[in-house]
């Protein structure tokens, strides 16, 4: 069950990142974060307060928020800090690359979860573990080849500098994911960490953004973010739902999710029209099949 929820949270996650980058184009990157944070924390908002006035009404399904001590909303705003720092440096990094190229960089990210198990709970690579994690970083050199063909030098470019970090900061998310499912409802997770992300966001825009964007480029409202803030709410819902499985594995999971860059992979080909897309397929096969060695060696 956890492994077909990854799966579909995959393909809508993939959604998101097209929503992404069309929100992005030529727009003004803090407001559109920002206004993302705000429609996922209307969209969760009925849930925390049915589930506090009128409990009885979503106690049995897995809607139901329940009040959380203020130590338990600690965690959870650390939580937000740490996606919201990804995120700022994945959305600097998506306006100004292809889809072509962030998405195989992103899909390493599994890599990184499962060194950052090694490093964190000592835990010990086998074989096929060993063999995906030496496609993977194959793979983003190979890509970094194919970037050059466009102008893109990964030693010297700061956006996929930007990439790398949007990576790394999301696989520490994805470790102290699991630790959270735990002991917290996803539910709480959720909703909560939304709505302080949107708190942070106010302070962003307020001191980094609104007193220079007359400076910078502007902001100009596209639909495309509300479906950022849908596709991303419903990926992550399904996210937390498949953590919560007891026997749910978050080096498969994680694995899983990025397969969301065959959906992104095939928009920049088809929507963006992105060049070079024979090498960079190589480059997203040698991806694609790391992960497969990582899948079967944790079996």
């Amino acid at each position: 069950m956890w492994l077909s929820l990854a799966f579909l949270s995959a393909f809508l996650l993939g959604c998101y990142d097209v929503n992404k980058k069309l929100s992005l184009e030529g727009n003004a990157v803090i407001p559109v974060l920002f206004f993302n944070t705000l429609v996922c924390s209307f969209l969760f908002l009925p849930f925390v307060i049915i589930s506090a006035v009128s409990p009885e009404i979503l106690k049995s399904t897995i809607f139901f928020v329940p009040v959380a001590p203020w130590k338990v909303h600690g965690y959870i705003l650390l939580k937000a800090i740490i996606v919201l720092t990804s995120w700022h440096f994945a959305y600097f990094a998506t306006k100004h690359l292809p889809l072509t190229i962030t998405g195989p960089i992103n899909a390493t990210r599994p890599v990184m979860t499962l060194v950052g198990a090694m490093l964190i709970f000592q835990e010990r690579l086998n074989l096929y573990q060993w063999v995906g994690v030496l496609l993977a970083v194959t793979s983003f050199f190979m890509l970094s080849s194919s970037g050059k063909k466009e102008g893109i030098n990964f030693a010297r470019n700061k956006w996929i500098f930007f990439m790398v970090l949007a990576a790394l900061t999301g696989a520490v998310s994805g470790l102290y994911d699991k630790y959270l499912m735990k002991f917290i409802e996803p539910m709480v997770v959720q909703s909560w960490y939304n709505f302080y992300q949107c708190v942070l966001m106010i302070f962003v825009v307020a001191i980094l953004w609104y007193p220079s964007r007359k400076k910078t480029t502007p902001f100009r409202w596209k639909w495309n973010i509300i479906f950022i803030s849908l596709f991303l709410s419903m990926a992550d819902f399904v996210y937390f739902y498949a953590l919560s499985f007891p026997d749910a594995m978050i080096s498969i999971v994680s694995m899983v999710r990025r397969s969301s860059v065959l959906v992104t992979f095939a928009a920049g080909a088809i929507f963006f029209h992105e060049k070079n897309l024979k090498n960079k397929a190589l480059d997203l096969f040698l991806v694609l099949l790391g992960m497969i060695f990582l899948y079967l060696g944790t079996k």
